[in-house]
């Protein structure tokens, strides 16, 4: 019994399951690399597992926690946060294709910072964070997600005007 060969069967029947996206610009990715073939399958499986580890941690959890470093943890997640935001600024700044990559980042980060600054204040107290999460928050990732679900449509718009005919060439000062 030969496991590699195993392996490559498996791969071959995930493959007819699930194609790949007709999109052309994924071409590269149906490739036989074992990267490739092995990456969609591997992160189902993580996710799997995820799962029982979740229902684990909510029974055995305990409902309050002090932590010594708790400011330096939100400290340095806020860095994160501000990173992520000002590459965001700077790729739709430049027009970049990395805005998709950046605004993606920087949504995730404020529906976590949100859920996390709602769930860890007291029951009492979470008018604020509530207030936060809704009126600034949440609709910023949604505006992160527009933008980098809408960044090739914005990168074709500007093909479009930089290739119209007629067009007048800047000229070059160098």
């Amino acid at each position: 019994m030969d496991l590699t060969h195993d392996a490559e069967e498996v791969a071959d029947q995930l493959d007819e399951l699930v194609g790949p996206a007709c999109e052309p610009e994924n071409a590269v990715l149906t490739d036989n690399a074992r990267v490739v073939r092995w990456a969609g399958p591997a992160f189902v499986l993580f996710s799997l597992i995820l799962l029982p580890w979740i229902v684990y941690l909510a029974y055995t959890l305990p409902s309050r926690q002090v932590s010594a470093d708790y400011g330096i943890a939100w400290d340095g997640f806020d860095a994160l946060l501000l990173v992520a935001l000002a590459s965001t600024g700077y790729f739709a700044l430049r027009r970049s294709r990395y805005l998709a990559t950046a605004a993606t980042a920087a949504a995730t980060l404020l529906v976590v910072d949100a859920w996390f600054d709602v769930m860890t204040t007291l029951p009492g107290q979470r008018l604020e964070p509530l207030a936060l999460a809704a009126a600034v928050e949440l609709p910023l990732a949604a505006v992160c997600v527009w933008l980098s679900l809408h960044t090739q449509q914005f990168a074709e718009r500007r093909l479009v005007l930089l290739l119209r005919p007629g067009r007048k060439k800047k000229a070059s000062s160098r």
